[in-house]
């Protein structure tokens, strides 16, 4: 809710504080005061267009802050986080601060959270957070959107197999949706998807002729440079060799012979000492290992032999085919590979398009049949509901002042879409024998306040918005029928946060807070004095008093005091 709402050089209001909290709060004041002032305020909290001719004569702003608590999860909450918005987080919510300022010279700016934002965010926020009724506000429930949406929450209210009628159909026109796409892709890109058949089919075909193997160019590679280096290879390993063990090639000592002669020298005094005779045994496992190595040289040795100059040139032609695939295909051989495969499997979804369609098309049209089937019943139950809507918000419209009004709630077959296949519109009958009009036609502002006021009473409890703001909802009423007025507003007051404008004691009378806006001049008005206005909040002592003003004008009379009592204790025995 709206914790507060500060406003400093708004209209007449050079700057007040507007203290509110849960449940009913009315502004009330002379004529004049600046009473619209604060549903201006909130308007331009909630995105309205600025006009610069609001600014305070004299001031070179004006400026409207509002501090609102939120429970933890709120959509506002992250859609400012979105902007950018600071937010102070507390158990179970978190408070949000938001600003509009508007210069004299027309510009305006927006806060959300402290930080600077578009006035589109506002507007954003103020979607999920304020509804505002009034004379010149756009009304709630005037697009054909949210009219379907609040008579969908009060369908599943009031009919308890709605939302799984409606869930099943939504399920169903998805899967048919796809089907939808996916066929008529198949049909109109048989062509382009026949020519990436066979760009596939050959790209496959010149993969398996060069048939490569998992990690064949990194081996072919290692094998190419080997090749290319043969002789220096052989060079090094008979080199090798001959010093290990040379008997076979000269005279001179080698590591062989002279390990030996060191093992030899070792066995003739092992028996003397044990630990010489330790070293001796590792000496000769040193033989036995220099022996091994000198055969594997050897061996190496022998093995360049058999590698002729002509499998240098296989090896690069070999590297040649693969390098083609990898230009073409993928950066590594194995990659390549892993293209192939996924080719495959796409060329088998191609070459299958006949058979796929066959399928799509009965998919399709089992769909259809049982989407016909399925919105027929939402069609049902939504019309069962529009009764059952319409009967009430009647009833509360005959307890307003408007005895012959009656909202009609229309349902005219449409186009299959996510929603179901209704056009859903709210329509007003404001007299027995007219036309019912869509609502904010042929209504005035009072009527179509206390219509909305009639509607929110009747879905606040599906379709809830956080705060309410109502302007000149008891315009052109009296007696009981403001009592009715003061009633309702309470009834949704216990659901939602509600702000009224309103010069009627009997509405005033029905408040959790009364709030006053006082207007005083500065100067002689005669040479140009200024009016200002105040705000405050009242006490109960101060409350008798304002309604007795409302009353009889008189808030000093001790007859309009004690009528303001009477209708305090009134209003407290007729509160819902």
């Amino acid at each position: 809710m709206i914790e507060e709402i500060r406003i400093r050089d708004l209209g007449v209001i050079s700057e007040s504080t507007l203290p509110l909290g849960p449940g009913l709060s009315v502004v009330s004041g002379e004529t004049g005061a600046g009473k619209t002032m604060v549903v201006t305020a909130v308007g331009l909290l909630l995105g309205n267009r600025a006009d610069a001719g609001a600014v305070r004569n004299g001031a070179k702003s004006a400026s409207a802050e509002a501090t609102l608590t939120l429970p933890a999860g709120h959509a506002a909450l992250a859609r400012a986080q979105e902007a950018g918005a600071d937010i102070d987080e507390f158990d179970g919510g978190a408070e949000l601060i938001l600003a509009r300022t508007v210069g004299a010279d027309g510009r305006s700016r927006a806060h959300v959270g402290g930080r600077s934002a578009p006035i589109g965010v506002l507007a954003e926020l103020g979607e999920t957070l304020v509804a505002v009724h009034g004379q010149s506000d756009q009304i709630r429930l005037k697009g054909a959107g949210p009219q379907r949406e609040a008579l969908d929450k009060f369908a599943a209210e009031a009919q308890k197999q709605f939302p799984a009628a409606m869930a099943t159909y939504v399920e169903v026109f998805e899967r048919w949706g796809a089907s939808q796409a996916e066929l008529e892709l198949l049909r109109s890109s048989s062509r382009e998807r026949l020519r990436e058949a066979e760009s596939l089919a050959a790209a496959l075909a010149e993969i398996d002729a060069v048939a490569p193997q998992e990690a064949e160019d990194e081996l072919l590679k290692a094998e190419a440079v080997k090749l290319g280096n043969v002789e220096e290879l052989r060079k090094a390993s008979l080199g090798a060799h001959e010093a290990l063990l040379s008997e076979d090639y000269g005279d001179a000592a080698d590591a062989v012979t002279l390990v030996d002669t060191a093992k030899r020298l070792l066995e003739t005094v092992a028996d003397s000492d044990d630990e010489l005779a330790g070293l001796g045994k590792r000496v000769s496992e040193v033989g036995y290992l220099l022996a091994d190595i000198a055969r594997d040289l050897a061996g190496y040795a022998t093995s360049l032999d058999s590698e002729g100059p002509g499998r240098l040139a296989e090896v690069e032609d070999r590297r040649g085919e693969l390098a083609v695939l990898v230009r073409k295909y993928a950066p590594t051989v194995d990659e390549v590979l892993q293209w192939a495969d996924n080719a495959r499997a796409r060329l088998d979804e191609l070459t299958d398009d006949s058979g796929r369609i066959e399928t799509l098309e009965a998919e399709v049209a089992a769909s259809l049949r049982e989407l016909e089937k399925l919105a027929a019943n939402v069609t049902k139950l939504r019309r069962a509901a529009a009764d059952a809507l319409s009967r009430q918000v009647s009833a509360e419209l005959k307890a307003l002042a408007m005895p012959d009004a009656k909202l009609v709630i229309e349902l005219a077959p449409a186009e299959r879409g996510i929603h179901g296949a209704d056009d859903i519109t709210f329509l007003l009958q404001p007299h027995a024998g007219t036309s019912p009009r869509p609502l904010g036609k042929g209504a005035s502002g009072g009527e179509l306040s206390r219509v909305m006021l009639a509607l929110e009473v009747v879905l606040a409890a599906v379709d809830p918005v956080p705060t309410f703001v109502f302007d000149e909802v008891d315009s052109g009423v009296g007696g009981k029928a403001a009592v009715e007025i003061g009633r309702r507003l309470a009834m949704l007051a216990r659901h939602v946060q509600v702000l009224v404008v309103t010069h009627l004691p009997q509405v005033a009378a029905f408040a959790d807070q009364h709030i006053l806006v006082t207007k005083s001049s500065v100067g002689n008005n005669s040479t140009g004095g200024i009016t200002t206005s105040n705000v405050r909040l009242l006490d109960d002592s101060e409350r008798v008093r304002e309604l007795a003003r409302m009353l009889a004008g008189q808030e000093d009379s001790a007859t309009a005091q004690a009528h303001a009592r009477e209708l305090l204790a009134d209003a407290r025995a007729a509160a819902p």
